[in-house]
């Protein structure tokens, strides 16, 4: 053609959207005229041109690119004849390849080829024109998706395993669900993929979650659990050898160290075990992923990484996935880019996208992290082999997150006795009509001659005996193992049968030379030339104060025991919202320089040159995200101290997902223990119902104690108990005892969750102190502090014992010298209400014989500890001696929002406490 050729950009501009990049094109299979609005979309393949208009109208959402045919004529004053003029490309676009002039024709040509394919990319939203430009490179660039001889046979090797594990296991379990990932087999292909190109990017350890869809089959061909394993968990005779309740197959976890063939590297794979509860695994693979960083070393996520999965519709639904991406990119929470796989079944177990999200796709929500997301047609093996590999090197170049959305299909109902046709008839009689997507590979690799009918018959062939011999040892288990499936072994912290290497603890008191030192460090400024706030010049005067006088308020105590678990090389992580000042102004662990911005110090990490780091956080303003990734991250290794905090105690029913399916029930159903402590203020101090309740109720009913058996005293019984149990439950009212508790989590031989109802007025309270001698060597946390004054020497005179926990002991004790019956009344706390401490509760009750037994309690009665501590002090004689209550009344709500109401309602159960006519009438 004669002329200078013109320049391309502003018909570029056109023909590329500006506003967002939703770059891909939808075949709707079938058109549907139901009104349930169902539809099957997938990505469309050549000469279906822009049908992204009838998409929209068929499935009842947006279409998905609002960009218009840009060949449409006149559409943009171009005529036929443009269409063959030359144009100069500008530098923005990579279509050109080797060439820096084309045709209007072959511009659009190419970005079709592009664009309109089997591939939709969105990124133009992500405002770094470095990471704009690399995308672009990746898909626009002719020739890009070429792929060798051994890569095509290798694909189709990993498709025919992926697809005929599940049909080995419809033929032997057809009854039985599976979650199988029939419609979506190219899954397994696409995580080896990333796995693959991530080895070879210098990865040596991958975390992954993921929902039970398929899972069978990823632990079998992407984590290689032996496949007799997998088989055992269908056979309904077996026993299972290890305590607790064990889990369905389909929720749970692996862990495996293995070469990597591709790259003939060595590899590490986890595969996180998770409840039904969906997206509940994502913050706690992204806290172990966090974790194993650090203690690698690996600051920048070059040799850990995290796979999460999702669903379509659980992606778009669950809160859990938004509060997780918001973590992404926080300075302790980050782990350096986690590649997001959905496997887009277009249905949520019934329910119709148009039902489901108001957004157009289900992975819109990845678009507020600014992260690409690659839509893919999960029925071209190759386009999706091609997608996970940009997704992989994209994640190695920007340590950002990235999506992959495999647009796909569930060949089957929700789970395999599930009926589909109910409620998606058109949906189900397209898919029914649809060619299984290895055979469809398989013939179009035959054509291309890249391997034989024959060849690819022995491969089934080989694979199928591989699962018939696997499934005939299978037979010859007489016991399930739940310890062969665990994610997050610790193998030299147990002995070789997964054991306590001892029964004992010892002591948790620290010599007065270690103690005066943390002191000092406390109240003490380490770095030169910083300015820190006046009235935190008075705290640290007035905690310099204390250890001369050998005494610790809460704050102190608290430091005295992080500070020594550091000295002894434990790591230390405190996380939280505002936990690095504390809620109530207490904790001061971050001092910042009042005239330098961002110039902080954490004396903490000044306690010795040798010490283990201390990392102290405030959080994004999430329980269930920051929970579940603390949670992961005391996953990774029992030598470490892991504590979250509640803003108020209150709110940690935001994350009670996290509490009911991991915290509490997870050695149980995962044979997996943990040493997470959560920190939850708590106490009825007239703020209302929404600041003073921990809810010690519902911790103390998920106790896995019975209150009808008295347990066998044994030499070892405190201990043995703490092993036995779920979790610890607590509410100090000393800082010694706090301080031991703390302690007691690290130098157990084995870890349990700990739940410490923590204080909020105590926190200054003048009484609320301890001495340096309540903390030396030979101390220990105790479970139960009895009566230590002048009643505990009139024994037989004590008309009354009060047994108590937490800062009403406070109240009680003042009341009591108000009326004078220290003489009269003993009280008791119960420092650890569980496991309950049976022994010390009977030795102390059994001093008083002639005493009336009280519980008392500051909550509610149908709240707080009675229901739990009841029945246990009663079995603890027999139900011979009656427990009274005196407390609040039964009510709706944790607290009143009235001052004066608080007043009167503490006046009116201090009084039934002392009253000695309080149950005269009551039998």
């Amino acid at each position: 053609m004669a002329g200078e050729p013109k320049e391309c950009a502003q018909v570029l501009g056109h023909l590329l959207p500006k506003r967002q990049c939703r770059r891909s094109s939808w075949l709707c299979l079938p058109k549907s005229t139901s009104s349930g609005g169902e539809s099957l979309r997938t990505v469309s393949g050549p000469g279906t041109g822009w049908s992204s208009a009838e998409c929209g109208k068929t499935s009842g959402r947006p279409p998905c690119c609002a960009v218009p045919h840009p060949c449409l004529p006149g559409f943009y004053g171009l005529e036929e004849a443009d269409l063959d003029k030359v144009f100069r490309l500008p530098t923005t676009t990579f279509i050109g390849g080797s060439e820096s002039a084309l045709t209007l024709r072959e511009i659009i040509r190419r970005l079709e080829m592009a664009y309109c394919q089997h591939i939709g990319v969105e990124f133009m939203f992500i405002n770094d024109l470095e990471q704009c430009q690399w995308i672009r490179q990746k898909f626009e660039k002719p020739g890009v998706m070429q792929f060798t001889l051994d890569e095509k046979r290798t694909l189709l090797a990993r498709m025919v395993r992926s697809t005929r594990f599940e049909e080995f296991l419809q033929r032997k379990w057809s009854s039985e669900k599976r979650f199988g990932l029939e419609g979506c087999e190219a899954l397994i292909p696409a995580l080896k993929t990333i796995i693959d190109k991530s080895s070879e990017n210098g990865v040596e350890s991958v975390i992954m979650g993921m929902p039970h869809r398929g899972r069978l089959n990823v632990l079998a061909n992407v984590i290689r659990k032996e496949l007799e394993q997998i088989f055992c968990q269908f056979d309904s005779k077996l026993e299972a050898a290890d305590e607790g309740s064990g889990d369905v197959k389909y929720h749970l976890g692996m862990y495996h160290r293995r070469i990597n063939r591709v790259t003939d590297r060595h590899i590490t794979l986890s595969l996180m075990a998770n409840p039904s509860h969906l997206e509940a695994v994502d913050p706690v693979v992204q806290g172990k992923t966090k974790a194993e960083q650090f203690y690698c070393g690996d600051s920048d996520g070059k040799r850990v990484m995290s796979i999460l999965l999702h669903g379509d519709a659980a992606f778009a639904g669950q809160g859990i996935v938004y509060e997780t991406f918001h973590l992404s990119d926080l300075p302790s929470y980050t782990t350096h880019g986690t590649i997001h796989v959905v496997v887009n079944n277009q249905i949520g177990f019934t329910t119709d996208p148009r039902m489901a999200r108001s957004s157009p796709y289900p992975t819109d929500v990845a678009r507020v992290v600014n992260a690409p997301i690659f839509h893919v047609n999960a029925d071209d093996p190759e386009a999706v082999m091609y997608v996970c590999n940009v997704a992989a090197e994209w994640r190695a170049t920007f340590h950002k997150d990235v999506v992959v959305d495999l647009v796909s299909y569930r060949r089957n109902g929700h789970n395999e006795m599930d009926e589909p046709m109910f409620t998606q008839p058109l949906m189900y009689k397209q898919i029914k009509k649809q060619k299984p997507v290895l055979q469809k590979y398989a013939e179009k690799l035959i054509a291309e001659g890249a391997v034989n009918r024959q060849e690819y018959e022995e491969e089934v062939a080989k694979y199928d005996k591989i699962c018939e011999e696997a499934y005939n040892r299978s037979k010859d288990e007489k016991i399930l193992h739940i310890k062969h499936w665990l994610d997050s072994p610790w193998p030299d912290f147990f002995t070789l049968d997964g054991q306590p290497k001892s029964m004992s603890c010892p002591s948790t008191g620290l010599n007065e030379e270690m103690l005066s030192h943390i002191g000092q460090v406390a109240s003490s400024v380490p770095v030169e030339d910083f300015t820190i706030h006046g009235g935190l010049t008075r705290i640290l005067k007035g905690r310099a104060t204390m250890v001369q006088n050998r005494s610790v308020d809460w704050a102190l105590g608290e430091y005295m025991a992080l500070g020594s678990l550091l000295k002894e090389g434990i790591h230390v992580r405190l996380s939280g919202q505002d936990v690095e000042r504390g809620t109530f102004s207490h904790r001061h662990h971050v001092l910042h320089d009042q005239n330098v911005d961002k110039r902080t110090c954490i004396p903490m990490n000044y306690v010795d040159p040798n010490q283990a780091p201390y990392t102290v956080c405030n959080s994004s303003l999430s329980e269930y995200g920051v929970l579940g990734f603390e949670l992961g991250f005391a996953m990774a290794s029992p030598n470490a101290l892991v504590l979250w905090e509640a803003q108020f105690g209150d709110f940690h029913n935001t994350a009670q997902c996290i509490i009911d399916q991991f915290i509490s029930p997870g050695q149980a159903k995962w044979v997996r223990q943990n040493g997470i402590v959560l920190l939850l203020p708590h106490g009825m101090e007239g703020m209302g119902p929404e600041h003073s309740s921990a809810r010690p109720e519902r911790f103390l009913q998920m106790c896995n104690d019975d209150p009808d058996i008295f347990p066998k005293i044994t030499e070892d019984f405190a201990v043995r108990q703490l092993y036995d149990c779920n979790w610890i439950v607590v509410n100090c009212s000393t800082p010694a005892n706090y301080f031991h508790v703390l302690r007691r989590q690290i130098l157990l031989p084995f870890r349990k969750p700990l739940i410490i109802f923590t204080p909020k007025s105590l926190l200054r309270h003048p009484e609320a102190k301890s001495g340096f001698d309540d903390m030396l060597p030979g101390t220990h946390f105790r479970r139960l502090i009895p009566e230590e004054g002048s009643a505990s020497q009139n024994s037989a005179g004590v008309k009354r014992l009060i047994f108590c926990t937490g800062k009403v002991y406070y109240d009680l004790t003042k009341e009591r010298k108000t009326r004078g019956l220290e003489d009269t009344v003993a009280i008791s706390r119960i420092e650890q209400l569980s496991p309950f401490p049976f022994d010390l509760v009977k030795a102390e009750a059994e001093k008083y014989p002639q005493a009336q037994l009280l519980w008392c309690q500051e909550e509610h009665k149908n709240q707080g500890y009675y229901d739990y501590v009841k029945p246990r002090i009663s079995r603890t004689f027999n139900n011979t001696r009656p427990v009274w209550y005196a407390g609040r009344e039964p009510a709706a709500a944790p607290a009143t929002g009235n001052k004066k109401a608080h007043l009167v309602e503490l006046e009116r159960f201090l009084d039934t406490a002392f009253n000695p006519d309080a149950f005269q009438d009551q039998s």
